[in-house]
């Protein structure tokens, strides 16, 4: 039977030697009817012209022109193989490698249900490769945000495919009707919670997203944002907790959403206290210019 067409998008972004090292990485692959295209978010070093040079004309190489964010970065990229026929898209962050079989053990998870709209994979540490980041996603719904199972965890090597509430973006393979029903990434949040959005509206579809443990990839955590907790990702952390926050209300009764909305901004007053007991200004000034960035997104839009 002939293999599907996928196409897989990556999103780099000052990175060229973790990108190139991707690439290297999924050139191992067992599944071969594959094409890679590379969307460089306006890097602001050589990446770009270092990543074509290493490619040639192998893979397709596109110039975002500015840096929208993740979403709009891949969207470009999504796009691109969309219209060249992609029946699959697979979205997969610059800072991993793969093991060979992982693409053929996801493609092949669809073909058990016809209602599956994204299959992921099972996201390890690297270099602590025998350690969990990602085993499935579950949303919290009363604090508006989504939790990595087992993470920390050591790899006890579970065969268990199963349905989840969310995929991380770091990797998700896509069904190409899922774009034509749903559309494409949210944008909306330049960086963080727009995949839970995009998992949340294909739920809403009645999609199913499926976590295949035996598709296994290995994740430099957050080499291009600095690190998990990083005034960055401090920032536009919370900033898009209120967006989410916001467009998801209904997911709660009335007052059980004042109760997490109260919640949540509680529990930013605390944090911002810890943060300035510590001697950390740099991560409580991000933080409070995500909440007002998020309260402005809500106000204006």
């Amino acid at each position: 039977m002939e293999e599907a067409l996928i196409y897989i998008v990556l999103l780099n972004y000052n990175g060229a030697r973790d990108t190139l090292d991707c690439i290297e990485s999924l050139k191992k692959i067992k599944y071969k009817n594959y094409k890679i295209v590379v969307v460089d978010n306006k890097s602001t070093d050589d990446s770009e012209k270092v990543i074509r040079r290493a490619v040639g004309e192998q893979y397709v190489v596109l110039q975002s022109g500015k840096n929208g964010g993740f979403a709009e970065g891949n969207n470009l990229g999504i796009e691109h193989g969309l219209k060249a026929g992609a029946e699959y898209i697979l979205l997969i962050n610059t800072d991993t490698l793969v093991e060979p079989d992982f693409l053929t053990e996801m493609v092949n998870t669809f073909n058990t249900d016809s209602s599956i709209g994204i299959v992921g994979s099972q996201i390890n540490y690297y270099p602590e490769t025998d350690k969990i980041w990602f085993g499935g996603g579950k949303i919290k719904w009363d604090r508006f945000s989504g939790a990595h199972e087992q993470q920390g965890e050591v790899d006890c090597g579970s065969k268990e495919i199963r349905q989840i509430d969310f995929m991380t973006g770091c990797c998700m393979l896509i069904k190409r009707e899922i774009f034509e029903k749903v559309g494409l990434l949210p944008k909306e949040y330049f960086m963080y919670l727009e995949d839970l959005d995009f998992c949340i509206a294909l739920a809403e579809k009645k999609y199913k997203i499926m976590y295949n443990p035996n598709a296994k990839i290995y994740h430099k955590v957050s080499a291009s944002t600095g690190g998990e907790e990083s005034a960055f990702s401090v920032k536009y952390g919370n900033r898009n907790r209120v967006i989410l926050m916001n467009k998801y209300s209904y997911k709660l009764g009335r007052i059980e959403f004042l109760k997490a909305r109260s919640f949540f901004y509680l529990s930013r007053v605390i944090k911002y206290f810890k943060y300035i007991m510590s001697g950390d200004k740099e991560r409580a000034t991000a933080m409070v210019e995500g909440l007002k960035q998020g309260r402005d997104y809500v106000k204006f839009n």
